[in-house]
């Protein structure tokens, strides 16, 4: 992969920071973001495929992106594919510090030094080229204008920024409503980046370590009139073994 080109992790970042502050907007959801985006991109560049709701790798051979290599490898080791939603809600330190640094190294953006409550030093980064953030955020403002079906690169762009909370940095207030809600419909035009965008989401909501349950036999939908269905666990809590002998230890 030559680097003539950005990659969707990088344009997502560029996209999240705030030129006046040189802060990240949606921190949190951005690092989910920016494991998605790794999908995204090697699924372009004819790595990886969805497979269901899964990601299988079809092509090991490097990119010559490291960041993207390891994702990649890590991807070939698991041996079979992986659901999205887990992949993307696996732990994923560092990610936003390790393309933070890269588009520092390639004149992108510039670190500046600073201090929080005179004590705790912190690092900020700006813009060097506002121009570049411009140009990809004309992108999605087309995509969105015009009505016609971006281009993958930019129909990806646009769910993963939806996913991630972006559309209100993007397009403020009340005057963007209508463009936050056409950014929402982009997703529908790239069946990778929509996978990955609602895996986003879907970790955000808590869903990433509880695969879609299958639809209840026939015969044990229901228990006849006036039965009470039986509870269900709460979110993100796996529901308990109902064992008499252990239900019986327990009442002693």
């Amino acid at each position: 992969m030559g680097r003539s080109r950005r990659t969707l992790p990088e344009e997502l970042l560029l996209l999240a920071l705030d030129p006046t502050t040189g802060t990240t907007a949606q921190p949190q959801s951005l690092d989910l973001g920016l494991a998605g985006a790794q999908l995204v991109e090697l699924a372009l560049a004819g790595r990886i495929a969805p497979d269901g709701d899964r990601i299988a790798v079809v092509a090991p051979r490097p990119t010559g992106d490291p960041t993207l290599d390891c994702a990649l490898e890590l991807l070939r080791r698991r041996g079979a594919p992986v659901r999205a939603v887990n992949w993307i809600g696996g732990p994923r330190l560092g990610l936003r510090q390790t393309y933070l640094s890269h588009l520092e190294r390639c004149g992108m953006v510039h670190a500046v030094e600073g201090q929080m409550c005179g004590v705790l030093p912190t690092t900020r980064y700006q813009a060097t080229d506002t121009a570049i953030s411009r140009e990809i955020k004309v992108r999605l403002d087309s995509a969105i204008r015009t009505g016609v079906p971006p281009d993958p690169r930019t129909a990806a762009l646009a769910a993963l920024a939806h996913a991630v909370g972006l559309g209100k940095h993007l397009y403020p207030g009340n005057e963007g409503r209508s463009s936050r809600s056409r950014l929402r419909d982009l997703i529908r035009h790239d069946p990778m980046g929509g996978l990955v965008a609602h895996a986003v989401m879907d970790v955000q909501n808590g869903a990433a370590a509880q695969p879609r349950r299958a639809p209840a036999p026939a015969g044990r939908q229901a228990a006849g009139p006036g039965a009470r269905p039986a509870p269900e666990p709460a979110r993100g809590v796996p529901a308990q073994p109902r064992h008499g002998s252990m239900a019986r230890a327990v009442a002693h």
